[in-house]
């Protein structure tokens, strides 16, 4: 991606940012500004006092211009640090809000953006290319600006002092203009390149560390370690390409600064010894251009920073410009839902290509149980999906209580909604934080009672600290059957008027099983709940059982009316019958 310095655009989104904090935004750039004046004073001042108290032995000046030149020193040190402060401070506080937007966009989107959008980039939008922004102000656009004024005040300042030793001391700077220029953009293309691979090995990183039983597991430890090796090798690459780079550059700038000052002392020496121009001056010209080089040197740098930033910029705003995967929330607020649910003819596939779902169609009154089972792949995951609307359908309806899902406002549905998943997921935190969600409206005897009516309780005051415990990212420290009891607890002190259970008890002990049955019935009673079994002793109780195959409804029925239909559930149930009896 290529981007651009002068994007005045995206220059002005990003000020926008900057905007509620423009007190410390108009703060940086005076005391920008002020640097960039006070700087071109120090070698004229340094001029005075060679050419005048020194030359005429005048102690009295001599000693008044010393005090002079350290108060400035003392006040551009102070002027400095205020300036370096406030810099990093507007570009730490723009980056911050600009992190809460890409977030809040972020977590409005559906879950098909997520299916298809690598995690490590995610998070690289959110780390590295947030920093990258913030340098746009510390490092970028502000500074520049002021190296800018400065090149021009110390311009000014040396064709007042002596316009000859100014065009001679100015000779190299076209050689140093056209070095600047390729430096530009050969670390442009070598930025980009470490941009991306420090976005691949973020997401290779993330997969792998998630991944890591299975890595494990089947003994891929050599096979991965390769395949990190190359793509840290690809970032180390892109690193010393950028390194080379700056290893030519600031040495050629060196180069044609000595030759700069070479030649003003050269003519500069004979001028002052025919009494044409003082020594001060000679001194003052070896300042400025020091001054004048270090400045230009580092203008191809911040305007590489600009430009990665703008490149940071355009990759975060794209996600905040995405508008295709946000969700589409309607207006209604349910007072409470009943739980009458219909799917009327309802069709879905996740890629547009290979349907899911063909012309479902079913019933499930307000407060009865219904189950859906049926072999992988036949859709029952994408019915739970759908009715917690991950993603929308475009053929067909889905009603819940009379009213299409879709009219309803999402995050007042979903609140209404318990969601008891396969793959428990755990946050870093205690027992009682994963159950609440960090809700302060859940009291500590509601996440007791919680515990205990699900069967949670006593394993969790066993633990280390009990409701304090720390279970760690994803529940590590935790079995399976603990995590799951904990997503029960959680479903019960939300209190939902849907419950949805997908695949519950389908990776659990056959203890842990009977806890998350009776759990399950508890938490079923007077409220509309949808299962998906794997299991089919599990549901045994449901008051109608659907029978996915291939993207549609083969059979549905009662336990027993199933059975007696000798269809697809019969042949199903009585095959983990014989299993069971197998490995009894």
């Amino acid at each position: 991606m290529k981007g651009k310095v002068y994007d005045v655009k995206l220059l002005a989104r990003i000020g926008r940012f900057a905007k509620p904090h423009h007190t410390v935004f108009i703060a940086s750039v005076i005391l920008t500004l002020l640097m960039a004046g006070l700087g071109p004073l120090r070698p004229w001042l340094v001029q005075y006092t060679i050419d005048n108290p020194i030359s005429n032995n005048d102690t009295g000046g001599l000693i008044r211009m010393t005090m002079i030149l350290l108060a400035l020193l003392v006040i551009q040190t102070i002027i400095q640090f205020a300036q370096q402060y406030y810099t990093g401070l507007i570009g730490l506080l723009v980056i911050r809000d600009l992190r809460i937007a890409l977030f809040k966009k972020l977590i409005s989107f559906r879950i098909r953006y997520f299916d298809k959008t690598p995690i490590g980039n995610l998070i690289t939008r959110m780390v590295s290319d947030m920093e990258t922004i913030a340098d746009i102000f510390s490092e970028g656009l502000i500074i520049i600006i002021g190296d800018l004024i400065q090149i021009l005040g110390i311009v000014l300042f040396m064709f007042y002092m002596d316009i000859r030793l100014t065009l001679i001391s100015l000779t190299t700077m076209p050689l140093l203009i056209i070095a600047t220029n390729i430096f530009k953009k050969r670390i442009r293309i070598t930025f980009n390149d470490v941009r991306n691979a420090v976005a691949r090995l973020n997401t290779f990183v993330q997969e792998h560390i998630t991944g890591m039983r299975v890595v494990q597991i089947f003994g891929r430890e050599q096979e991965e370690i390769q395949k990190f090796d190359q793509i840290n090798k690809s970032h180390l690459r892109a690193n010393i390409r950028s390194i080379w780079y700056y290893s030519i550059f600031f040495p050629i700038v060196e180069i044609l600064a000595a030759i700069s000052i070479a030649l003003v002392i050269w003519q500069g020496a004979g001028d002052a010894l025919r009494g044409a121009v003082g020594f001060g001056t000679i001194v003052a010209f070896i300042m400025y251009i020091n001054m004048l080089f270090r400045p230009i040197r580092e203008l191809a740098d911040k305007f590489n920073t600009l430009q990665m930033g703008m490149v940071s910029s355009e990759r975060v705003f794209k996600i905040i410009d995405e508008e295709e995967e946000e969700i589409r929330d309607g207006s209604l607020i349910p007072g409470q839902i009943k739980g009458n649910i219909e799917f009327r003819n309802v069709s879905f596939a996740y890629d547009e290509k290979n349907p899911v779902l063909r012309n479902i169609s079913f019933k499930v009154k307000a407060g009865t149980t219904a189950a859906f089972v049926g072999p992988t792949g036949s859709g029952k995951s994408t019915i739970i999906n759908l009715l917690c609307r991950f993603y929308d359908i475009k053929e067909g309806e889905i009603l819940i209580d009379g009213i299409n899902i879709k009219d309803y406002n999402i995050y007042e549905l979903r609140q209404r909604i318990g969601l008891v998943l396969q793959d428990v997921f755990l946050f870093s935190g205690t027992v009682a934080d994963n159950i609440t969600l960090f809700n302060p409206e859940i009291s500590k005897q509601q996440i007791e009672e919680a515990a205990l009516q699900t069967g949670a309780l006593d394993f969790i005051l066993k633990l280390p600290g009990q409701f304090q415990f720390n279970v760690h990212e994803r529940g590590a420290l935790l079995s399976t059957g603990q995590r799951q009891l904990i997503s029960f607890a959680r479903a019960y002190a939300y209190q939902p008027d849907l419950l949805i259970l997908d695949e519950a008890t389908s990776s659990i002990d056959s203890e842990s099983e009977e806890l998350i049955i009776n759990a399950t019935r508890l938490l079923s009673q007077n409220r509309t709940s949808i299962i998906i079994a794997h299991r089919l002793s599990t549901i045994h109780h449901a008051g109608v059982i659907f029978v996915m195959d291939h993207g549609q409804i083969a059979e549905s029925g009662t336990h027993q009316e199933l059975l007696d239909q000798k269809g697809i559930y019969s042949s199903l149930y009585r095959s983990q019958f014989k299993k069971l009896n197998e490995a009894i």
